[in-house]
């Protein structure tokens, strides 16, 4: 199987172009595989770029666990990249089909080859049983537009192994996000806190879980812990929840400058209500990898 490593922010997941590859049988089980940083190819998931009937590509993405996620924001910006520098779609202007939807992208393209790309990540849902959450919405938190039973903003949530109970802010990108303000980021929260919230009952899906130290109204630290990989170095939904989760709190304005451990993403909360996010999307190398009896 030819594939291709690409990273948005340092978040790095294996690509194949399915235009031309054929999918694997068992896709839970190859992703596993070349996830693998030691037996494998390294990275935080797999990635079909596959064609669509209602988009220029469509991408499902698997993570590092063999689970299928909705969406990821990093990876889109790369399934734009291959798309256009591979020839599959020269157009500054592209839309990717994914389990969230249609998203549209603007290519920043340079000597003939993207380096970043800005993403409409389209409305942010905030109704608690659609994100989905058990935790209750509050209907006095101001939103921008109504949301039904309220928003889920500093909920406290009871998690297993330490003392207080956390404020949590709840979003979904089209996948859902748990978002926890800090005074300072540190391991214990994202490797002792992050798999714990990840799996609490209050979300039947599961969740991923962000981890926030604020700056300035203009700019966050965050960490994630993602749903199905751990720790990874950027999560595009989870710094989109992020903007999102410190507006409502009443922590930054609209637009914010967000350092993850891969490097930066532009979030702005326009004022349409949606999301655009900003970031670049970088290819690593290609080769062949033999699945074996994966």
């Amino acid at each position: 199987m030819r594939f291709t490593k690409m990273h948005g922010a340092g978040n790095d997941y294996v690509y194949v172009n399915c235009f031309e590859e054929a999918i694997p049988s068992d896709i839970a089980a190859a992703a596993k595989f070349v996830s693998d940083r030691h037996f494998g190819i390294g990275g935080d998931g797999l990635v079909l770029i596959m064609p669509s009937e209602k988009a220029d590509a469509r991408m499902r993405m698997f993570n590092a666990d063999g689970s299928e996620a909705e969406m990821c924001g990093n990876a889109i910006r790369c399934v734009a990249k291959y798309v256009y520098d591979h020839g599959i779609k020269k157009s500054d202007s592209l839309t990717i089909e994914t389990g969230a939807g249609v998203l549209s992208l603007e290519l920043e393209v340079e000597g003939g080859l993207v380096q970043r790309a800005r993403v409409d990540m389209g409305l942010p849902i905030l109704n608690a049983s659609s994100i989905p959450t058990l935790l209750p919405g509050d209907p006095s938190v101001a939103t921008p537009f109504p949301v039904e039973g309220g928003a889920v903003v500093n909920v406290p949530l009871e998690v297993e192994g330490h003392d207080a109970p956390l404020l949590a802010t709840c979003v979904s990108m089209g996948n859902p996000h748990c978002v926890v303000f800090v005074e300072e980021l540190s391991d214990y929260w994202v490797h002792e806190i992050g798999p714990r919230i990840e799996q609490h009952p209050a979300f039947p899906n599961k969740v991923n879980a962000e981890f926030v130290e604020v700056v300035s109204p203009h700019e966050l630290n965050m960490r994630v812990w993602e749903r199905g990989s751990g720790e990874t170095w950027a999560c595009g939904t989870g710094a989109s929840a992020v903007g999102i989760a410190s507006v409502l709190t009443g922590r930054t304005e609209r637009k914010t400058l967000i350092h993850l451990l891969g490097g930066d993403l532009e979030i702005e909360w326009a004022d349409d209500q949606h999301v655009f996010k900003t970031g670049p999307a970088v290819e690593v190398f290609s080769g062949e990898i033999d699945l074996g009896s994966v």
